[in-house]
């Protein structure tokens, strides 16, 4: 069993012709090509219609109820294809995104790399498609090894929570996405390394930040039926190592977050304690002595 939010397939990339192999985790059906650049977003909803055509009012709403092929269904937002510049990302329950794109819009104003925000309109966001694999894809197809793809991850972390914080968040709390994993950066080509799927993101402790990734790949590393528990692992192991901060003083924080998620399939609450178990062994064996 893999942790269902570990690998979710690429909401920015097209299904068709991924990388497979062996490494840390499953390449998804996907690959990419260069991204075309949005408009400026402005604040009005803005929904690209598959032909490159901008359509707003009437218009908008009857494009966005088909939108386009369907990329990705995830446990509470699906995500369509509009052209090769753009998706839509729409949450089934009707969710306001809003709070969502205000942070994306924030960490991308301070050169954070984030897919560009088009538009939002209540559950429906429309951004910049991003092309290129998953780091996820990457390790499965050994195109990154795992101690860069545990650079990756930490260098996003550094970058991120050095943005300052949105007006009126308690001092010390930074931007956190709370979902930082493999499967959620895009090896893009006109970004770099980019972060996708901010629905869990808000301000709170860079501690806990980096204590979600350890437990999100410590997860997959203690499922004893795990094809990719061993890679998963020596992932675990580098990103522990090279990492700014020790989650340990958030762990059991992070831990209530994630056994608190009401998408985790059965058997996966059971990992979490394991997984928050390696992780203090971890730490604990590379403490100097």
């Amino acid at each position: 069993m893999t942790p269902s939010g570990l690998a979710p397939i690429d909401p920015a990339l097209p299904p068709g012709a991924g990388a497979s192999g062996g490494g840390f985790g499953p390449a998804d059906d996907s690959a990419g090509a260069a991204s075309q650049q949005p408009p400026h977003p402005g604040d009005s909803p803005l929904v690209p219609t598959p032909h490159g055509r901008h359509a707003t009012g009437d218009d908008a709403g009857s494009v966005a109820d088909e939108p386009g092929p369907l990329l990705a269904a995830g446990n509470s937002a699906d995500v369509f294809a509009l052209d090769d510049g753009h998706v839509l990302r729409r949450y089934r329950s009707g969710h306001d995104a809003a709070a969502e794109v205000a942070l994306m819009r924030h960490v991308a104003a301070h050169g954070f790399p984030v897919p560009q925000v088009v538009g939002v309109d209540g559950p429906d966001v429309v951004m910049e498609r991003l092309h290129g694999p998953t780091l996820l894809q990457a390790l499965g197809a050994e195109e990154v090894s795992l101690h860069d793809g545990a650079q990756i991850l930490v260098d996003l972390h550094r970058r991120l929570h050095a943005v300052p914080a949105p007006e009126g968040a308690p001092a010390g709390d930074v931007v956190v996405h709370l979902d930082l994993h493999p499967g959620n950066v895009i090896l893009s080509e006109s970004r770099g390394p980019a972060l996708v799927d901010w629905a869990n993101a808000r301000t709170g402790s860079p501690g806990l930040d980096v204590a979600l990734t350890a437990l999100l790949i410590a997860e997959v590393a203690v499922d004893a039926g795990g094809v990719y528990s061993q890679g998963a692992r020596v992932l675990l192991a580098a990103f522990l190592a090279a990492a700014d901060v020790d989650p340990s003083a958030a762990l059991d924080e992070g831990v209530g977050v994630r056994t608190g998620d009401p998408s985790l399939l059965e058997g996966e609450a059971e990992l979490v304690p394991q997984a928050a178990a390696l992780i203090r062994d971890l730490i604990e064996v590379a403490r100097p002595s």
